[in-house]
């Protein structure tokens, strides 16, 4: 699909409800107002997060060892 201002392609899937295309991870149809099946890929597990050491950093330690914030690796923040 394609932004109607810009003319930006946009990632879309279609909708189940009225087969019209809307953009990648929406909650709700473009068109229709449907909900959208949105994958829990990205899932954000609150309950076993690890908060980044930096007193100063909000970020979350990803599961490649680094913070999504800072982009330093978990409990070094030494530069």
């Amino acid at each position: 699909m394609k932004c109607p201002e810009c003319d930006f392609q946009i990632p879309g899937v279609v909708c189940d409800a009225c087969g019209e295309e809307t953009p990648e991870g929406s909650l709700h149809c473009y068109k229709c107002g449907a909900e959208m099946d949105v994958e829990e890929e990205g899932f954000f597990d609150l309950e076993n997060r690890i908060l980044c050491s930096d007193e100063t950093c909000t970020g979350v330690i990803d599961e490649k060892g680094l913070c999504g914030v800072c982009g330093k690796r978990g409990g070094d923040h030494s530069g």
